[in-house]
């Protein structure tokens, strides 16, 4: 009978691993996203394995651990990142993502490491390209000064200069006051 009932909690908890080594690797990917490379690989313990991305654009790195635990770090000045020296990382069991800005100036070093708690870590890493094209907020404003002189005139307004002598008048004054204030108290 007690044979019976763990055979049934074992097969209970490999279906539930099954399940989600699935739910995670079947991750949705959007369609905006185009797959440039797969890359598998084992690293180390205490081993980097390193890349270099050479493609342009918002560049996406989805890197799974097939087995262990293998970290990424990306650097755009050094083509050899590692965990004292990089500017973007992950370092998650599981499922590591990183998006490489399209500013980044190429070739970017992608360096991926062996966790120590770990023997041998094996990887695989899927990279995107991000097609997705963003408007610039600020592309449709422009400031012409004579556009802002034009309005200001309609509206029977000196530009800037009532407000500045305003300000000067009242900065004479606080420090008027101040000067009395300190000669009071000293």
């Amino acid at each position: 009978m007690v044979a019976h009932w763990r055979r049934m909690l074992f097969l209970l908890l490999a279906t539930c691993k099954f399940f989600l080594i699935e739910c995670i690797t079947d991750e949705e990917v959007p369609d905006e996203w185009m797959l440039l490379h797969v890359i598998q690989g084992q690293i180390g313990a205490g081993n980097y394995s390193y890349l270099r991305l050479n493609h342009e654009g918002k560049i996406i790195l989805k890197m799974y651990s097939l087995r262990g635990d293998a970290d990424i770090y990306i650097s755009a000045s050094n083509l050899h990142p590692s965990f004292d020296e990089y500017e973007l990382q992950s370092t998650t069991c599981g499922l590591d993502t990183i998006t490489v800005p399209d500013h980044f100036s190429r070739p970017v070093g992608i360096g991926i490491y062996g966790h120590p708690s770990y023997l041998e870590s094996e990887f695989e890493l899927q990279v995107f390209y991000d097609q997705t094209i963003h408007e610039d907020p600020y592309a449709d404003a422009s400031f012409d000064p004579e556009d802002v002189e034009a309005s200001q005139k309609k509206q029977g307004q000196t530009p800037l200069d009532t407000s500045q002598e305003e300000e000067s008048v009242l900065r004479t004054i606080l420090i008027g006051i101040l000067k009395i204030i300190l000669e009071i108290l000293f």
